[in-house]
Protein backbone atom coordinates (compact mmCIF):
# COMPACT_ATOMS: atom_id res chain seq x y z
CA UNK A 1 0.00 0.00 0.00
CA UNK A 2 3.10 2.27 0.80
CA UNK A 3 4.66 1.81 -2.53
CA UNK A 4 1.75 2.19 -4.06
CA UNK A 5 0.98 5.24 -2.88
CA UNK A 6 4.87 6.37 -3.32
CA UNK A 7 3.78 5.88 -7.02
CA UNK A 8 1.27 7.87 -7.37
CA UNK A 9 2.90 10.47 -5.32
CA UNK A 10 5.90 10.21 -7.76
CA UNK A 11 3.86 10.24 -10.84
CA UNK A 12 1.31 13.15 -9.58
CA UNK A 13 4.62 15.09 -9.22
CA UNK A 14 6.25 14.20 -12.76
CA UNK A 15 2.77 15.30 -13.95
CA UNK A 16 2.31 18.52 -12.40
CA UNK A 17 5.64 19.54 -13.16
CA UNK A 18 5.44 19.57 -17.15
CA UNK A 19 4.80 22.80 -19.44
CA UNK A 20 1.70 23.84 -18.70
CA UNK A 21 1.11 23.79 -22.56
CA UNK A 22 1.58 20.08 -22.53
CA UNK A 23 -0.32 19.44 -19.48
CA UNK A 24 -3.04 21.18 -20.95
CA UNK A 25 -3.33 18.88 -23.58
CA UNK A 26 -3.70 16.19 -21.36
CA UNK A 27 -6.20 17.42 -19.33
CA UNK A 28 -8.63 18.51 -22.74
CA UNK A 29 -8.30 14.93 -23.03
CA UNK A 30 -9.14 14.00 -19.56
CA UNK A 31 -12.19 17.00 -19.49
CA UNK A 32 -13.27 15.38 -22.45
CA UNK A 33 -13.64 11.73 -21.00
CA UNK A 34 -15.49 13.23 -17.75
CA UNK A 35 -17.67 16.07 -19.08
CA UNK A 36 -18.98 13.09 -21.87
CA UNK A 37 -19.82 10.78 -18.75
CA UNK A 38 -21.18 13.64 -17.00
CA UNK A 39 -23.57 13.81 -20.19
CA UNK A 40 -24.30 10.22 -20.24
CA UNK A 41 -25.08 10.03 -16.78
CA UNK A 42 -27.80 13.11 -17.24
CA UNK A 43 -29.59 11.61 -20.22
CA UNK A 44 -30.15 7.83 -18.38
CA UNK A 45 -31.12 9.73 -14.78
CA UNK A 46 -33.83 11.52 -17.11
CA UNK A 47 -34.66 8.52 -19.43
CA UNK A 48 -34.62 6.13 -15.91
CA UNK A 49 -36.55 8.73 -14.09
CA UNK A 50 -39.20 9.46 -17.48
CA UNK A 51 -39.60 5.36 -18.12
CA UNK A 52 -39.99 4.74 -13.86
CA UNK A 53 -42.86 7.07 -13.64
CA UNK A 54 -44.30 6.22 -16.79
CA UNK A 55 -44.60 2.29 -15.44
CA UNK A 56 -46.07 3.54 -11.92
CA UNK A 57 -49.67 4.54 -13.99
CA UNK A 58 -52.10 3.08 -16.28
CA UNK A 59 -54.45 4.68 -19.17
CA UNK A 60 -56.69 6.11 -16.38
CA UNK A 61 -54.44 7.51 -13.99
CA UNK A 62 -52.09 9.14 -16.42
CA UNK A 63 -53.91 12.21 -17.70
CA UNK A 64 -53.97 13.72 -14.02
CA UNK A 65 -50.70 12.44 -13.33
CA UNK A 66 -49.04 13.75 -15.95
CA UNK A 67 -50.12 16.96 -14.78
CA UNK A 68 -48.91 16.60 -10.99
CA UNK A 69 -45.52 15.00 -11.90
CA UNK A 70 -43.95 17.87 -13.51
CA UNK A 71 -44.78 20.18 -10.17
CA UNK A 72 -43.29 17.25 -8.11
CA UNK A 73 -39.94 17.21 -9.72
CA UNK A 74 -40.06 20.88 -9.67
CA UNK A 75 -40.54 20.92 -5.97
CA UNK A 76 -38.22 17.66 -5.28
CA UNK A 77 -35.28 20.17 -7.09
CA UNK A 78 -36.12 23.24 -4.68
CA UNK A 79 -35.86 21.16 -1.73
CA UNK A 80 -32.56 19.89 -2.94
CA UNK A 81 -30.99 23.10 -4.20
CA UNK A 82 -32.12 24.83 -0.82
CA UNK A 83 -31.66 22.87 1.97
CA UNK A 84 -28.97 20.67 0.33
CA UNK A 85 -27.08 22.36 -2.00
CA UNK A 86 -27.33 26.14 -0.10
CA UNK A 87 -26.35 27.56 -3.78
CA UNK A 88 -28.38 29.46 -6.82
CA UNK A 89 -27.47 26.62 -9.74
CA UNK A 90 -30.03 28.01 -12.22
CA UNK A 91 -29.32 29.08 -15.49
CA UNK A 92 -26.04 27.40 -16.44
CA UNK A 93 -24.67 29.31 -19.72
CA UNK A 94 -25.35 32.60 -18.11
CA UNK A 95 -23.62 31.00 -14.57
CA UNK A 96 -20.54 29.88 -16.87
CA UNK A 97 -20.14 33.49 -18.22
CA UNK A 98 -20.37 35.12 -14.94
CA UNK A 99 -17.21 32.42 -13.77
CA UNK A 100 -15.45 33.72 -16.64
CA UNK A 101 -15.48 37.45 -16.18
CA UNK A 102 -15.59 38.14 -12.02
CA UNK A 103 -14.59 34.67 -10.52
CA UNK A 104 -11.69 33.81 -12.30
CA UNK A 105 -13.15 31.17 -14.34
CA UNK A 106 -13.44 29.34 -10.91
CA UNK A 107 -16.57 27.04 -10.47
CA UNK A 108 -17.64 25.57 -7.38
CA UNK A 109 -17.16 22.02 -6.99
CA UNK A 110 -20.27 20.71 -6.29
CA UNK A 111 -21.94 22.18 -9.76
CA UNK A 112 -20.21 19.10 -10.87
CA UNK A 113 -23.09 17.31 -9.73
CA UNK A 114 -25.47 19.02 -8.84
CA UNK A 115 -26.70 20.44 -12.09
CA UNK A 116 -26.56 16.91 -12.87
CA UNK A 117 -28.67 15.67 -10.11
CA UNK A 118 -31.46 18.60 -10.00
CA UNK A 119 -31.42 18.66 -14.10
CA UNK A 120 -32.31 15.04 -14.41
CA UNK A 121 -35.58 15.24 -11.30
CA UNK A 122 -36.81 18.40 -13.06
CA UNK A 123 -36.79 16.97 -16.42
CA UNK A 124 -37.50 13.09 -15.96
CA UNK A 125 -40.24 14.68 -14.05
CA UNK A 126 -41.66 16.49 -16.93
CA UNK A 127 -40.22 19.85 -16.39
CA UNK A 128 -40.84 21.83 -19.84
CA UNK A 129 -36.86 22.99 -19.87
CA UNK A 130 -33.72 21.00 -21.51
CA UNK A 131 -30.97 19.22 -20.30
CA UNK A 132 -28.12 21.04 -22.12
CA UNK A 133 -27.51 24.08 -19.90
CA UNK A 134 -27.07 22.56 -17.02
CA UNK A 135 -24.37 19.87 -18.62
CA UNK A 136 -22.80 22.91 -19.90
CA UNK A 137 -22.37 24.17 -16.49
CA UNK A 138 -21.63 20.91 -14.90
CA UNK A 139 -18.90 20.38 -17.88
CA UNK A 140 -17.54 23.89 -17.39
CA UNK A 141 -17.58 23.14 -13.79
CA UNK A 142 -15.30 19.89 -14.28
CA UNK A 143 -13.01 21.77 -16.61
CA UNK A 144 -12.55 24.38 -13.88
CA UNK A 145 -11.71 22.31 -10.94
CA UNK A 146 -9.62 20.27 -13.19
CA UNK A 147 -7.15 23.21 -13.62
CA UNK A 148 -7.74 24.22 -10.28
CA UNK A 149 -6.30 21.06 -9.01
CA UNK A 150 -3.22 21.03 -10.99
CA UNK A 151 -2.59 25.25 -10.67
CA UNK A 152 -3.30 26.31 -14.22
CA UNK A 153 -2.95 30.29 -14.66
CA UNK A 154 -6.48 32.20 -15.81
CA UNK A 155 -5.69 31.59 -19.29
CA UNK A 156 -5.60 28.18 -19.19
CA UNK A 157 -8.36 27.63 -16.31
CA UNK A 158 -10.42 29.48 -18.95
CA UNK A 159 -9.85 27.35 -21.72
CA UNK A 160 -10.29 24.06 -19.59
CA UNK A 161 -13.69 25.24 -18.67
CA UNK A 162 -14.39 25.55 -22.31
CA UNK A 163 -13.07 22.19 -22.59
CA UNK A 164 -15.55 21.12 -20.20
CA UNK A 165 -18.16 23.39 -21.34
CA UNK A 166 -17.73 22.20 -25.19
CA UNK A 167 -17.16 18.59 -23.93
CA UNK A 168 -20.70 18.63 -22.62
CA UNK A 169 -22.55 20.20 -25.72
CA UNK A 170 -20.57 17.51 -27.64
CA UNK A 171 -21.60 14.67 -25.54
CA UNK A 172 -25.29 15.22 -24.94
CA UNK A 173 -26.13 15.79 -28.52
CA UNK A 174 -22.83 13.97 -29.97
CA UNK A 175 -21.98 17.18 -32.20
CA UNK A 176 -18.05 17.51 -31.74
CA UNK A 177 -17.92 20.72 -33.72
CA UNK A 178 -21.19 22.34 -32.34
CA UNK A 179 -19.26 21.91 -29.13
CA UNK A 180 -16.07 23.73 -30.45
CA UNK A 181 -18.37 26.44 -31.48
CA UNK A 182 -20.28 27.18 -28.49
CA UNK A 183 -17.37 27.50 -27.15
CA UNK A 184 -16.10 29.92 -29.13
CA UNK A 185 -19.07 31.64 -29.93
CA UNK A 186 -20.88 32.06 -26.70
CA UNK A 187 -18.69 31.12 -23.93
CA UNK A 188 -14.75 33.35 -25.23
CA UNK A 189 -14.67 36.33 -26.00
CA UNK A 190 -10.48 36.12 -27.06
CA UNK A 191 -9.03 33.39 -28.46
CA UNK A 192 -6.16 32.21 -30.81
CA UNK A 193 -6.44 29.73 -33.56
CA UNK A 194 -3.75 27.48 -31.40
CA UNK A 195 -5.93 27.04 -28.44
CA UNK A 196 -9.21 25.53 -30.29
CA UNK A 197 -6.68 22.14 -30.12
CA UNK A 198 -7.91 21.60 -26.56
CA UNK A 199 -11.41 21.92 -27.40
CA UNK A 200 -11.27 19.36 -30.20
CA UNK A 201 -9.75 17.26 -28.50
CA UNK A 202 -12.28 17.41 -25.74
CA UNK A 203 -15.23 17.67 -27.87
CA UNK A 204 -13.53 14.02 -29.85
CA UNK A 205 -13.32 12.49 -26.34
CA UNK A 206 -16.56 13.18 -25.45
CA UNK A 207 -18.27 12.29 -28.56
CA UNK A 208 -16.62 9.27 -28.59
CA UNK A 209 -17.68 8.48 -24.80
CA UNK A 210 -21.33 9.16 -25.52
CA UNK A 211 -21.17 6.88 -28.78
CA UNK A 212 -20.00 4.39 -26.93
CA UNK A 213 -22.64 4.47 -23.96
CA UNK A 214 -25.47 5.54 -26.08
CA UNK A 215 -24.92 4.52 -29.88
CA UNK A 216 -24.01 6.27 -32.74
CA UNK A 217 -27.72 6.94 -34.02
CA UNK A 218 -27.87 10.86 -34.81
CA UNK A 219 -30.23 12.22 -32.03
CA UNK A 220 -33.02 12.91 -33.84
CA UNK A 221 -34.18 10.92 -36.81
CA UNK A 222 -35.86 12.30 -39.47
CA UNK A 223 -37.30 11.53 -43.40
CA UNK A 224 -36.16 15.08 -44.77
CA UNK A 225 -36.25 15.26 -48.76
CA UNK A 226 -32.80 16.57 -50.69
CA UNK A 227 -32.33 20.74 -51.28
CA UNK A 228 -34.56 22.45 -53.52
CA UNK A 229 -33.31 25.51 -55.15
CA UNK A 230 -36.58 26.91 -55.79
CA UNK A 231 -37.54 26.49 -52.34
CA UNK A 232 -34.86 29.61 -51.13
CA UNK A 233 -37.06 32.30 -50.83
CA UNK A 234 -39.25 30.63 -48.21
CA UNK A 235 -36.41 29.93 -46.35
CA UNK A 236 -35.80 33.38 -46.47
CA UNK A 237 -38.99 34.00 -45.36
CA UNK A 238 -38.61 31.35 -42.61
CA UNK A 239 -35.23 33.04 -41.36
CA UNK A 240 -37.25 36.20 -40.88
CA UNK A 241 -40.00 34.81 -38.78
CA UNK A 242 -37.32 32.83 -36.81
CA UNK A 243 -35.67 36.34 -35.91
CA UNK A 244 -38.93 37.83 -34.14
CA UNK A 245 -40.07 34.90 -32.82
CA UNK A 246 -36.32 34.69 -31.34
CA UNK A 247 -37.26 38.28 -30.10
CA UNK A 248 -40.41 36.97 -28.51
CA UNK A 249 -39.13 33.86 -26.77
CA UNK A 250 -35.78 35.71 -25.32
CA UNK A 251 -38.15 38.86 -23.75
CA UNK A 252 -41.29 37.18 -23.09
CA UNK A 253 -38.58 34.58 -20.77
CA UNK A 254 -37.18 37.25 -19.60
CA UNK A 255 -40.36 39.06 -18.56
CA UNK A 256 -41.70 36.27 -16.52
CA UNK A 257 -38.93 35.48 -14.80
CA UNK A 258 -38.63 39.33 -13.63
CA UNK A 259 -42.40 39.01 -12.51
CA UNK A 260 -42.09 35.76 -10.81
CA UNK A 261 -38.68 37.19 -8.86
CA UNK A 262 -41.14 39.51 -6.86
CA UNK A 263 -42.78 36.66 -5.24
CA UNK A 264 -39.92 36.01 -2.43
CA UNK A 265 -41.43 33.45 -0.75
CA UNK A 266 -39.78 30.27 -2.65
CA UNK A 267 -42.51 27.83 -2.16
CA UNK A 268 -44.98 30.80 -3.07
CA UNK A 269 -43.14 30.62 -6.64
CA UNK A 270 -42.89 27.22 -6.98
CA UNK A 271 -46.97 26.90 -6.13
CA UNK A 272 -47.51 29.40 -8.86
CA UNK A 273 -44.97 27.66 -11.14
CA UNK A 274 -46.43 23.91 -10.28
CA UNK A 275 -50.42 25.12 -11.26
CA UNK A 276 -49.44 27.20 -14.25
CA UNK A 277 -47.40 24.17 -15.90
CA UNK A 278 -49.85 22.13 -15.21
CA UNK A 279 -52.55 24.18 -16.79
CA UNK A 280 -50.45 24.42 -19.31
CA UNK A 281 -49.33 20.62 -20.25
CA UNK A 282 -53.19 19.54 -19.40
CA UNK A 283 -54.16 21.99 -22.35
CA UNK A 284 -51.50 21.06 -24.44
CA UNK A 285 -49.77 17.84 -23.55
CA UNK A 286 -46.77 18.13 -26.25
CA UNK A 287 -45.34 20.90 -23.20
CA UNK A 288 -44.81 18.08 -20.96
CA UNK A 289 -40.85 17.51 -20.50
CA UNK A 290 -38.12 18.76 -22.92
CA UNK A 291 -40.67 18.19 -25.90
CA UNK A 292 -38.21 16.20 -28.07
CA UNK A 293 -40.57 13.29 -28.65
CA UNK A 294 -42.67 16.32 -30.59
CA UNK A 295 -40.10 17.32 -33.01
CA UNK A 296 -38.63 13.48 -33.80
CA UNK A 297 -42.92 13.11 -34.95
CA UNK A 298 -42.66 16.28 -36.95
CA UNK A 299 -38.84 15.55 -38.15
CA UNK A 300 -40.65 12.09 -39.67
CA UNK A 301 -43.53 13.77 -40.92
CA UNK A 302 -46.67 12.70 -38.36
CA UNK A 303 -47.33 15.63 -36.88
CA UNK A 304 -50.67 14.56 -35.99
CA UNK A 305 -49.32 11.91 -34.14
CA UNK A 306 -48.30 15.08 -31.50
CA UNK A 307 -51.39 14.33 -28.48
CA UNK A 308 -53.88 17.36 -28.46
CA UNK A 309 -55.56 17.59 -24.60
CA UNK A 310 -58.81 16.72 -23.80
CA UNK A 311 -59.42 20.82 -24.80
CA UNK A 312 -58.39 20.14 -28.26
CA UNK A 313 -58.73 16.58 -29.45
CA UNK A 314 -62.68 17.08 -30.84
CA UNK A 315 -61.21 20.12 -32.36
CA UNK A 316 -58.21 19.09 -34.73
CA UNK A 317 -60.12 18.41 -37.53
CA UNK A 318 -59.87 20.54 -39.85
CA UNK A 319 -57.06 21.70 -42.26
CA UNK A 320 -56.52 24.62 -40.30
CA UNK A 321 -57.02 23.78 -36.60
CA UNK A 322 -53.79 21.74 -36.93
CA UNK A 323 -51.81 24.95 -37.35
CA UNK A 324 -53.46 26.72 -34.71
CA UNK A 325 -52.78 24.32 -32.55
CA UNK A 326 -48.88 23.98 -33.32
CA UNK A 327 -49.15 27.95 -33.45
CA UNK A 328 -50.21 28.11 -29.99
CA UNK A 329 -47.86 25.67 -28.53
CA UNK A 330 -45.12 27.19 -29.87
CA UNK A 331 -46.18 30.64 -28.08
CA UNK A 332 -46.68 28.77 -25.13
CA UNK A 333 -43.74 26.79 -24.68
CA UNK A 334 -42.12 29.96 -23.69
CA UNK A 335 -44.53 30.23 -20.70
CA UNK A 336 -44.04 26.84 -19.55
CA UNK A 337 -39.95 27.14 -19.26
CA UNK A 338 -39.74 30.46 -17.53
CA UNK A 339 -42.77 28.70 -15.24
CA UNK A 340 -40.02 25.78 -14.49
CA UNK A 341 -37.35 27.55 -13.91
CA UNK A 342 -39.03 29.85 -11.71
CA UNK A 343 -40.80 27.46 -9.76
CA UNK A 344 -37.48 26.07 -8.58
CA UNK A 345 -37.18 23.29 -11.55
CA UNK A 346 -33.28 23.59 -12.98
CA UNK A 347 -33.47 23.58 -16.80
CA UNK A 348 -32.01 25.49 -19.61
CA UNK A 349 -33.47 27.47 -22.72
CA UNK A 350 -31.05 25.23 -24.83
CA UNK A 351 -33.82 22.71 -25.49
CA UNK A 352 -36.73 24.51 -25.85
CA UNK A 353 -34.97 26.87 -28.47
CA UNK A 354 -34.89 23.65 -30.17
CA UNK A 355 -38.31 22.57 -29.33
CA UNK A 356 -39.87 25.93 -30.51
CA UNK A 357 -38.04 26.50 -33.53
CA UNK A 358 -38.99 22.98 -35.05
CA UNK A 359 -42.60 24.55 -34.34
CA UNK A 360 -41.73 27.97 -36.02
CA UNK A 361 -40.62 25.57 -39.12
CA UNK A 362 -43.90 23.63 -39.38
CA UNK A 363 -45.91 26.78 -39.20
CA UNK A 364 -44.26 28.20 -42.00
CA UNK A 365 -44.21 25.77 -44.24
CA UNK A 366 -48.00 24.72 -43.15
CA UNK A 367 -49.18 27.68 -43.81
CA UNK A 368 -47.60 28.46 -47.24
CA UNK A 369 -48.69 24.46 -48.04
CA UNK A 370 -52.30 25.84 -47.55
CA UNK A 371 -52.49 29.26 -49.18
CA UNK A 372 -50.86 27.78 -51.98
CA UNK A 373 -48.43 30.00 -52.93
CA UNK A 374 -45.93 27.57 -54.06
CA UNK A 375 -46.47 25.04 -57.38
CA UNK A 376 -44.85 22.28 -55.57
CA UNK A 377 -46.15 21.27 -52.00
CA UNK A 378 -42.85 22.46 -49.39
CA UNK A 379 -41.37 19.64 -47.37
CA UNK A 380 -42.73 20.65 -44.00
CA UNK A 381 -39.59 17.86 -42.14
CA UNK A 382 -36.93 20.08 -44.33
CA UNK A 383 -38.57 23.13 -42.71
CA UNK A 384 -38.88 21.84 -39.07
CA UNK A 385 -35.23 21.10 -39.23
CA UNK A 386 -33.76 24.16 -40.55
CA UNK A 387 -36.45 26.20 -38.39
CA UNK A 388 -34.61 24.93 -35.23
CA UNK A 389 -31.04 26.14 -36.79
CA UNK A 390 -33.26 29.38 -36.92
CA UNK A 391 -34.45 29.76 -33.84
CA UNK A 392 -31.13 28.89 -32.18
CA UNK A 393 -29.29 31.45 -33.85
CA UNK A 394 -31.70 34.04 -32.94
CA UNK A 395 -32.43 33.53 -29.01
CA UNK A 396 -28.36 32.74 -28.40
CA UNK A 397 -27.35 34.94 -31.48
CA UNK A 398 -24.73 31.89 -32.48
CA UNK A 399 -25.39 31.20 -35.54
CA UNK A 400 -22.06 28.80 -36.57
CA UNK A 401 -23.33 26.92 -33.54
CA UNK A 402 -26.85 26.72 -34.89
CA UNK A 403 -25.69 25.53 -37.85
CA UNK A 404 -23.46 22.68 -37.23
CA UNK A 405 -25.13 21.54 -34.62
CA UNK A 406 -28.52 21.05 -36.16
CA UNK A 407 -26.84 19.32 -39.36
CA UNK A 408 -25.28 16.93 -36.60
CA UNK A 409 -27.82 16.18 -34.69
CA UNK A 410 -29.63 14.99 -37.13
CA UNK A 411 -27.52 13.95 -40.30
CA UNK A 412 -29.16 17.11 -41.84
CA UNK A 413 -26.05 18.10 -44.24
CA UNK A 414 -27.62 17.93 -47.16
CA UNK A 415 -30.00 21.05 -46.02
CA UNK A 416 -26.91 23.03 -45.69
CA UNK A 417 -27.41 25.72 -47.85
CA UNK A 418 -31.13 26.43 -45.99
CA UNK A 419 -29.33 26.09 -42.63
CA UNK A 420 -27.07 28.94 -43.64
CA UNK A 421 -29.68 30.85 -44.87
CA UNK A 422 -32.19 31.03 -42.72
CA UNK A 423 -29.86 30.88 -39.61
CA UNK A 424 -28.45 33.82 -40.85
CA UNK A 425 -31.41 35.84 -41.75
CA UNK A 426 -32.60 35.18 -38.16
CA UNK A 427 -29.69 36.59 -36.55
CA UNK A 428 -29.96 39.83 -38.70
CA UNK A 429 -33.26 40.25 -37.81
CA UNK A 430 -33.02 40.32 -34.36
CA UNK A 431 -29.70 42.05 -33.91
CA UNK A 432 -31.46 44.86 -35.60
CA UNK A 433 -33.51 45.34 -32.07
CA UNK A 434 -31.53 43.56 -29.61
CA UNK A 435 -27.52 43.44 -29.25
CA UNK A 436 -27.40 41.01 -26.91
CA UNK A 437 -28.75 37.08 -26.48
CA UNK A 438 -30.53 35.53 -23.97
CA UNK A 439 -27.60 34.57 -22.26
CA UNK A 440 -25.53 37.80 -22.31
CA UNK A 441 -28.41 40.39 -22.02
CA UNK A 442 -28.91 40.57 -17.98
CA UNK A 443 -24.57 40.14 -17.46
CA UNK A 444 -24.37 42.69 -20.23
CA UNK A 445 -27.07 45.22 -17.71
CA UNK A 446 -24.99 44.38 -15.21
CA UNK A 447 -21.92 45.43 -16.78
CA UNK A 448 -19.97 42.21 -16.11
CA UNK A 449 -20.37 41.26 -19.75
CA UNK A 450 -16.96 40.33 -21.65
CA UNK A 451 -16.47 41.43 -25.11
CA UNK A 452 -14.07 40.97 -28.01
CA UNK A 453 -13.17 44.75 -27.07
CA UNK A 454 -9.67 43.91 -24.97
CA UNK A 455 -9.79 47.14 -23.09
CA UNK A 456 -13.47 46.73 -22.13
CA UNK A 457 -12.98 43.60 -21.49
CA UNK A 458 -10.16 43.69 -18.90
CA UNK A 459 -11.97 46.36 -17.02
CA UNK A 460 -14.38 43.64 -16.70
CA UNK A 461 -12.25 41.28 -15.35
CA UNK A 462 -10.91 43.84 -12.55
CA UNK A 463 -13.08 44.12 -9.33
CA UNK A 464 -13.10 47.59 -7.50
CA UNK A 465 -12.97 46.20 -4.32
CA UNK A 466 -9.49 44.24 -5.28
CA UNK A 467 -7.36 47.71 -5.10
CA UNK A 468 -9.25 49.76 -2.44
CA UNK A 469 -6.03 50.57 0.23
CA UNK A 470 -7.21 50.94 3.66
CA UNK A 471 -3.98 52.40 5.26
CA UNK A 472 -4.98 55.66 5.10
CA UNK A 473 -5.36 57.40 8.71
CA UNK A 474 -8.48 59.04 9.49
CA UNK A 475 -8.94 62.09 11.01
CA UNK A 476 -12.42 63.34 12.57
CA UNK A 477 -13.55 66.75 11.29
CA UNK A 478 -13.90 68.04 14.88
CA UNK A 479 -10.40 67.44 15.72
CA UNK A 480 -8.26 70.42 16.41
CA UNK A 481 -4.43 71.01 14.73
CA UNK A 482 -2.63 69.04 17.66
CA UNK A 483 -4.83 66.03 17.49
CA UNK A 484 -3.81 66.42 13.05
CA UNK A 485 0.12 66.83 13.62
CA UNK A 486 -0.10 63.77 16.34
CA UNK A 487 -1.74 61.50 13.23
CA UNK A 488 0.25 62.82 10.75
CA UNK A 489 3.91 62.10 12.78
CA UNK A 490 2.69 58.31 13.16
CA UNK A 491 1.58 57.93 9.28
CA UNK A 492 3.50 57.25 5.99
CA UNK A 493 0.65 58.88 4.19
CA UNK A 494 0.47 62.77 2.70
CA UNK A 495 -3.11 62.44 2.36
CA UNK A 496 -5.56 61.94 5.53
CA UNK A 497 -9.55 61.03 5.06
CA UNK A 498 -11.85 62.96 6.99
CA UNK A 499 -15.02 61.40 8.70
CA UNK A 500 -17.64 62.70 11.25
CA UNK A 501 -18.49 61.18 14.41
CA UNK A 502 -20.65 58.53 12.64
CA UNK A 503 -17.74 57.61 9.94
CA UNK A 504 -19.19 59.30 6.85
CA UNK A 505 -16.60 60.56 4.46
CA UNK A 506 -16.27 64.85 4.83
CA UNK A 507 -13.98 65.49 2.68
CA UNK A 508 -9.46 65.35 3.21
CA UNK A 509 -6.80 66.53 4.60
CA UNK A 510 -3.40 67.59 2.13
CA UNK A 511 0.18 67.33 4.25
CA UNK A 512 1.40 70.27 2.14
CA UNK A 513 -1.96 72.10 3.24
CA UNK A 514 -0.97 72.39 6.76
CA UNK A 515 2.78 71.70 6.32
CA UNK A 516 3.43 75.71 7.09
CA UNK A 517 1.29 75.48 10.55
CA UNK A 518 2.31 71.96 11.66
CA UNK A 519 5.21 72.85 13.67
CA UNK A 520 3.58 76.27 15.68
CA UNK A 521 2.22 74.81 18.80
CA UNK A 522 0.49 78.33 19.75
CA UNK A 523 -2.10 76.79 16.85
CA UNK A 524 -2.70 73.57 18.22
CA UNK A 525 -5.87 74.42 19.85
CA UNK A 526 -7.00 76.92 17.70
CA UNK A 527 -6.85 75.54 14.41
CA UNK A 528 -9.17 72.70 13.65
CA UNK A 529 -9.47 70.12 10.83
CA UNK A 530 -11.98 71.81 8.99
CA UNK A 531 -10.13 74.89 8.56
CA UNK A 532 -8.03 72.58 6.24
CA UNK A 533 -10.26 70.29 4.27
CA UNK A 534 -10.86 69.89 0.92
CA UNK A 535 -12.89 68.03 -0.90
CA UNK A 536 -11.65 65.57 -4.35
CA UNK A 537 -13.42 65.79 -6.86
CA UNK A 538 -14.85 62.69 -6.92
CA UNK A 539 -15.96 59.87 -4.99
CA UNK A 540 -15.59 55.81 -5.71
CA UNK A 541 -18.74 53.33 -4.59
CA UNK A 542 -17.39 50.17 -3.43
CA UNK A 543 -19.25 48.02 -5.78
CA UNK A 544 -18.79 50.67 -8.39
CA UNK A 545 -18.16 48.98 -12.04
CA UNK A 546 -13.80 49.65 -12.95
CA UNK A 547 -15.07 51.19 -16.33
CA UNK A 548 -16.91 53.70 -14.34
CA UNK A 549 -14.10 54.12 -12.06
CA UNK A 550 -11.60 54.89 -14.72
CA UNK A 551 -13.56 57.58 -16.68
CA UNK A 552 -14.19 59.02 -13.51
CA UNK A 553 -9.87 59.40 -13.07
CA UNK A 554 -9.94 60.44 -16.63
CA UNK A 555 -12.56 63.16 -16.42
CA UNK A 556 -10.72 64.29 -12.68
CA UNK A 557 -6.85 64.05 -13.56
CA UNK A 558 -6.15 62.84 -10.33
CA UNK A 559 -4.20 59.92 -9.11
CA UNK A 560 -6.01 58.86 -5.94
CA UNK A 561 -9.77 58.56 -5.25
CA UNK A 562 -11.61 58.37 -1.79
CA UNK A 563 -13.98 55.06 -1.75
CA UNK A 564 -16.99 54.62 0.15
CA UNK A 565 -20.27 52.72 0.21
CA UNK A 566 -23.69 53.39 -0.68
CA UNK A 567 -24.53 55.32 2.74
CA UNK A 568 -21.33 57.46 2.08
CA UNK A 569 -18.83 56.13 4.69
CA UNK A 570 -15.29 56.24 4.39
CA UNK A 571 -13.30 52.28 2.92
CA UNK A 572 -10.46 53.48 1.69
CA UNK A 573 -8.99 54.78 -1.64
CA UNK A 574 -8.01 53.92 -5.13
CA UNK A 575 -4.47 54.64 -6.71
CA UNK A 576 -4.97 54.86 -10.52
CA UNK A 577 -0.95 53.68 -10.81
CA UNK A 578 -1.80 50.33 -9.52
CA UNK A 579 -5.18 49.85 -11.28
CA UNK A 580 -2.36 50.40 -14.32
CA UNK A 581 -0.27 47.70 -13.09
CA UNK A 582 -3.27 45.45 -12.42
CA UNK A 583 -4.52 45.99 -16.03
CA UNK A 584 -1.45 45.26 -18.05
CA UNK A 585 -0.83 41.86 -15.79
CA UNK A 586 -4.50 40.86 -17.24
CA UNK A 587 -4.14 42.18 -20.58
CA UNK A 588 -1.08 39.32 -20.63
CA UNK A 589 -3.65 36.60 -19.08
CA UNK A 590 -6.32 37.71 -21.43
CA UNK A 591 -4.03 37.76 -24.35
CA UNK A 592 -3.99 33.81 -25.72
CA UNK A 593 -0.87 33.33 -27.73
Amino acid sequence: MNRLSHVICRTWKRIKSLPEKTLLIILSVLVGLCSGAAAVVLKKLIDLIRFGLTDLVDGTQSGLLYIIYPGVGMLISLLFVKYVIKDNISHGVTKVLLAVSKNKSKIKPHNIYSSVASSAVTIGFGGSVGAEAPIVYSGAAIGSNVAKAFGLSYKNMTILLGCGAAGAIAGIFKAPLAGVLFALEILFFNISMTSVLPLLLSTITATVVSYLFLGDAVPFSNTIQDFSMGNIPYYIILGIFCGLVSLYFMRTTLRVEDKMRRVVNPFAKWAIGAVALGVLVLLFPPLYGEGYDSLTNMLNNAPSDLETGFAFSDMITGKWALLIFFTLIMLLKVYATAFTNAGGGVGGTFGPTLVTGGFAGFIVARFINLLGFSSIVLPEANFVLVGMAGLMAGVMQAPMTAIFLIAEITGGYELLIPLIITASISFVTIRTVEQYSIYTKRIAQQGDLLTHDSDQAVLTLLNTSDFIERDFATVNMDWNLGQLVKVISESHRNIFPVIDSTGRYQGVVNLDDVRSVMFDTEQYETLFIYNFMTSMPSLIYVDEKMDSVMSKFERTGTWNLPVVDKNRKYIGFISKSKIFLSYREQLQQVSHD
